[in-house]
Parts: C-alpha cells; sequence; structure tokens
C-alpha cells in the first residue's frame, strides 16, 4: 500500500469501502428468474426467489465466471474451492429470512487496486470478494403512508468487494470507486449503472490521532454517486472530530446520507458478523473452479487497462500518468490510439484528449465515442501543429469549429480563418529588425540580463506578425540576432 496521511484538525482519517457490484448476467444467480431493471413490481420473482417451501437454490454458472474475471483483472487469488453460507437477518424484503452469501471461505482473495490521485501513485489493497443474493426493495410512498415490497431484485447476483483500511481521504475514496468501478464496467462484469444500484458503495469511516488505535467505524450505506460519496465521507469525517472533541464516545453505526441536507443520520446499530449466525448453507455443494476453468476465462478477457497503460508506456512513450489517464475507458483508449496512429504524435494528441476533449466530455456535451471531433479530425489537427502549421492558440479556434459544426475539414478552416503561421523567414526576419530597432530599452536590459525584456521583445514580434508567426521560430531568430548585435 501507498498512502500518505493527511491530517484534520490533528487527526487520521481510516477508510474501508465495501462495493456491491451487480453482475450483468441474464438470470439470477439461484434461479431463472430474469435480472432485468424497470420491470413492474414482483413480476421477476419466481418460487425460488420468493422462497416457497421445497425450492431449492442452483448456482448460475455466468456469475462464478464474471467473479472469476474479477480476480484475473485484480491480481487476486481465486480459491479452488470456496463455500456458501446462510447470513441470518430478519427484513421485510429479505423472504428466507436470511441471504445466501460467503463467509470464511470467499471465492476471490486478496488482490490490490491502483490508481492516480492527481499524479501521485496509489494502491489500495483487497480483503476479498465474495458472491452472494440481493436483497429486495421496500418501497416507502410517503404521501399515502404506506410501504410496499419489491422482490424483483431478490436473488440478483452480486459481488461484494472489500478492502483495507486503506484509505486517507475523501478524494482518495473517490479516485478508488472510480477505479473500480472503470475495471467492472472494463471486462463486462457489470454496467456500472450507479442510478440504478448496479454499483453501490458502503464505506466505513473512522478518525484517530495519528499511532492511535483504530477508531470506531461508522459505515455509510449505498452511495450512489461520486459526488455524494465525497460529500458524506466529508460530513461524516466533520462529525466523528467534533463528537470526539466534544467528549462524545463514536458508536458503531449504519448511517445514511440525506443530500438534501449534506448530512449522515443514524440507521442502526452496526452488526458484527456474530449477530448474522452464519454457518453453511446446506442446499449448496462446495463451489469447485478448476485451473482449467480459470484459464479458459483468461483467454477470454479483454486487454487490462493497467496492461494497456504500459503498452501505451512502452510503445508511444508516453508518461505513466497519461497513460493511465486514456484507458480511463475503452472508448477513449481506442480514441487516442487512432488519433496517435494517424498523427505520429502521441503526446501531442495525449495532450489535447486529456486536456480539450475530456473537458468537453466531462462538461456532458457528449461521449468521447460520439464527439463530432472524431480522433482522425484530432490526428490531423495535431499534425498541422507538429509541422509549424498553425500555432496551439490557432488550433484551439479551428478545434472550435470543428465542435461547433462551422467546418469538418482541417486544412479548410486554417485557409478560411487565416491562421497558417508565418513561416516566410525573410518576412519574420524583416519584423524582427523593425523590432529591435523600436525598442531599444529592451534591448539593452536584455543584454544586461533580464529574460522578462527578452519576452517583450518576442510579444512585440507576435503582434507585429498578427500573431501568424512561429513562436519557436520568433525566439530563436531573435536570440540570434540579439547575439550577433
Amino acid at each position: 500500500m501507498t498512502t500518505t496521511s493527511k491530517l484534520i484538525h490533528g487527526y487520521e482519517v481510516v477508510i474501508g469501502f465495501e462495493t456491491h457490484t451487480q453482475l450483468a448476467t441474464q438470470s439470477k444467480i439461484f434461479s431463472r428468474a430474469p435480472t432485468a431493471f424497470g420491470a413492474e413490481p414482483n413480476t421477476q420473482a419466481c418460487a425460488v426467489d420468493l422462497a416457497l417451501p421445497g425450492t431449492l437454490p442452483v448456482m448460475n454458472r455466468e456469475a462464478v465466471a464474471c467473479a472469476i474475471k474479477l480476480g484475473l483483472a485484480l491480481g487476486s487469488t481465486i480459491a479452488p474451492e470456496s463455500i456458501f453460507a446462510r447470513k441470518n437477518y430478519f427484513y421485510p424484503d429479505l423472504p428466507k429470512g436470511y441471504q445466501i452469501s460467503q463467509f470464511e471461505i470467499p471465492v476471490v482473495q486478496g488482490g490490490e487496486v491502483s490508481f492516480f490521485l492527481g499524479d501521485e501513485k496509489k494502491t489500495v489493497r483487497l480483503v476479498r470478494a465474495h458472491l452472494e443474493e440481493d436483497a429486495g426493495k421496500s418501497l416507502h410512498e410517503d404521501f399515502i403512508g404506506q410501504s410496499g415490497i419489491d422482490l424483483n431484485r431478490a436473488g440478483t447476483p452480486l459481488l461484494e468487494i472489500v478492502t483495507e483500511p486503506d484509505i486517507r481521504s475523501s478524494e482518495e475514496a473517490v479516485a478508488y470507486a472510480r477505479e473500480l468501478h472503470k475495471i467492472v464496467t472494463w471486462i463486462g462484469i457489470c454496467d456500472g449503472n450507479m442510478q440504478e444500484g448496479s454499483f453501490r458503495c458502503d464505506a466505513n469511516v473512522s478518525v484517530r490521532k495519528p499511532g492511535a488505535p483504530l477508531g470506531t467505524r461508522r459505515e455509510i450505506k449505498n452511495l450512489n454517486s461520486f459526488k455524494f460519496m465525497q460529500q458524506a465521507i466529508d460530513y461524516e469525517i466533520r462529525w466523528q472530530i467534533d463528537q470526539i472533541e466534544d467528549g462524545h464516545a463514536i458508536q458503531q453505526a449504519t448511517v445514511l446520507f440525506d443530500p438534501d441536507t449534506g448530512e449522515t443520520r443514524a440507521m442502526r446499530t452496526k452488526e458484527d458478523a456474530a449477530d448474522y449466525r452464519y454457518f453453511p448453507d446446506p442446499d449448496l455443494p462446495p463451489l469447485r473452479i478448476s485451473e482449467q476453468w480459470v484459464q479458459e476465462e483468461r483467454a477470454r478477457m479483454p486487454e487490462l487497462p493497467r496492461t494497456m497503460a504500459a503498452r501505451f508506456v512502452a510503445d508511444y512513450g508516453l508518461p505513466e500518468y497519461d497513460a493511465t489517464t486514456l484507458t480511463q475507458s475503452k472508448a477513449m483508449a481506442a480514441y487516442f490510439e487512432e488519433a496517435a496512429k494517424a498523427s505520429g504524435q502521441p503526446k501531442l494528441a495525449s495532450n489535447w484528449i486529456m486536456g480539450e476533449i475530456s473537458r468537453r466530455v466531462n462538461a456532458g456535451e457528449t461521449d468521447i465515442a460520439a464527439a463530432p471531433v472524431t480522433a482522425a479530425l484530432l490526428a490531423k489537427l495535431v499534425g498541422r501543429i507538429a509541422d509549424g502549421t498553425i500555432s496551439n492558440a490557432a488550433a484551439r479556434q479551428v478545434f472550435e469549429a470543428l465542435w461547433t459544426g462551422e467546418g469538418s475539414d482541417v486544412d479548410a478552416l486554417i485557409e478560411a480563418k487565416g491562421l497558417k503561421q508565418m513561416n516566410d523567414s525573410g518576412a519574420l526576419e524583416k519584423i524582427i529588425d523593425e523590432v529591435i530597432a523600436a525598442n531599444p530599452d529592451n534591448v539593452a536590459q536584455f543584454k544586461a540580463g533580464k529574460d522578462k525584456a527578452f519576452n517583450a521583445l518576442v510579444g512585440q514580434a507576435m503582434k507585429a506578425s498578427r500573431g501568424k508567426a512561429n513562436p519557436q521560430q520568433v525566439n530563436d531568430m531573435l536570440r540570434a540576432k540579439l547575439a550577433a548585435a
């Protein structure tokens, strides 16, 4: 683990994550009932899901395949034999009165998730990922004062991914969650739709003085957006510190975040494993995964983000930060590769994708795969920057025109807008001679060692060329003229 603790009012924050990842299977984990989202309540719950007498669970092979893929993606150990257990608790949306899960021997053990926070690389260790069934859903209709139970979700397959308490800030927590979200969607085991509950995060938050034992944790349940995740954790940290400073002990609890108030509120006291009375499920035999099955799934795996990032570093000479950023999604990685190959300018293409393209995409204007500036157009644009046809400033004007549909051809827009750089050394030499003659004070200051005076001369030359001169050429020629004077 690589982590740097940031103290808040003298306290160290300690966070562990549990993420419920809904698996992208066509049927439920122990029945053939469908898992599609949005059906009318209780229309996708069969006899097994309803726990009718005499029904027995049957393991969904595809759910196990998803678990294997996750283990391979995270560098985990895939248990050759794992056990299902009954997790006993009562809730109206849990028909059996217990949840089938895994306890002592999970299917995926260990592993890690690495990511960048700014330009600092961090790694969070994983404890486990275990298969389990989801519960149903309670629907509270406040306007009529009634509650209903929808069992469509009951039995939906989940992988619960549990970390060590390695996270030290809300920013780091969000970066971890984003990276995990990227991985599970990349390998195709989850659609990642947080609004529909496909990717639900629980954050276990505690604070302590540096060097002290771990503090008492409170679990923030069902964080379904990255924005709310950071807000909830930040509030919880402040609340716990205030409680301790006021002389109160933190009580272990499960809490919910209210986005309307920006506050967490206690839902119930937090249970420990003993409260659930785990015991092996007698209706399910041990889950056995052969090495052959693991290798078959490995062969079907796509190139993983970390492997692709390493290839981008090796093949295109990119910094590790660039390579990691460009592999945030398959669509972005594909866009970069096309632009890099077509332009022969991988670093310049990377800069534009991480800059202008990402800014537009993140603003919600479009998905990168549907961006009006295609990878081929970006390649042409950066090519014209690289060969000196246009400056970076002029390229931004061309980009804007391409994005807004003003034009669809890079060269035609450069001509129409008169953006071509002045590369005529004779004309440029005349401008520089005139600038030197008109600014003797700046020339004298430069010769006295003041670099700001040189920048002022460059600015005058660019102004005289109406911004069309090649800045590098101006720099080179001006320095040569001043050195010879």
